[in-house]
C-alpha cells in the first residue's frame, strides 16, 4: 500500500530555497514516477517535476533551472530542491507516485497522493 509522507515546507523570502522531501513507505519499485504538484489558492493546480525510476525527468517550464529533483537509490524517497524561490512559487505542494500527468484532477483519481506541505514565499 503506497503511503506518501512530505517534509520540508516552511516559509521563506524570495530568493531562498527550500527542499521537499517524501517518502513511500509501501513502493515497490515498480517502474512508475514519483512528482510533486502544486496548487495555490484561486489557482490551476500544476505538475511541478517528476522522475521516473530510471531517472527520466519533467520540470514546467516556471520552475526550470530553479528546482530540481532527484530520486534516491532506493526509488522510494523523491526529494525537490528549491532555489531562487518567487513569491509565485507559494503553494500547497503535494507528492504524487504513479503515472503522472498533467492534468491533477486526472492523477488525484489514478494514484496516490500526500496530504501536502505548504510553501510560503515572501517578497
Amino acid at each position: 500500500q503506497v503511503q506518501l509522507v512530505e517534509s520540508g515546507g516552511d516559509s521563506v523570502q524570495a530568493g531562498g530555497s527550500l527542499r521537499l522531501s517524501c517518502l513511500d513507505s509501501g513502493r515497490t519499485n515498480d517502474g512508475t514516477d514519483m512528482g510533486w504538484y502544486r496548487q495555490a489558492p484561486g489557482q490551476k493546480c500544476e505538475l511541478v517535476s517528476s522522475i521516473s525510476s530510471w531517472d527520466k525527468t519533467y520540470y514546467a517550464d516556471s520552475v526550470k533551472g530553479r528546482f530540481t529533483i532527484s530520486l534516491d537509490d532506493t526509488k522510494s524517497r523523491v526529494t525537490l530542491q528549491m532555489n531562487s524561490l518567487k513569491p509565485d512559487d507559494t503553494a500547497m505542494y503535494y507528492c504524487a507516485a504513479g503515472y503522472l500527468g498533467l492534468d491533477c484532477e486526472r492523477s488525484r483519481r489514478l494514484n496516490a497522493w500526500g496530504q501536502g506541505t505548504q510553501v510560503t514565499v515572501s517578497s
